[in-house]
């Protein structure tokens, strides 16, 4: 699931108020696979490199990685 929220994310450039609460939601139960984490920094990085822009206009964070 994290993979393809990610992929398009990637490629739209966009990172969706429905996909990051998604992405919200899956790390909240906690348990992620090390590729899930994997996937996730990837999606971090392309955010913090402008690759991405997040959809939401407010100035929440994504949570950290655990």
């Amino acid at each position: 699931m994290l993979s393809t929220l990610v992929k398009s994310a990637l490629q739209t450039g966009y990172l969706s108020v429905e996909s990051e609460g998604l992405i919200r939601q899956i790390l909240a139960v906690g348990r992620c696979p090390q590729s899930d984490l994997d996937t996730l920094e990837i999606l971090y990085d392309a955010l913090q490199r402008g690759q991405i822009q997040r959809e939401a206009q407010n100035d929440m964070k994504l949570p950290s990685l655990p």
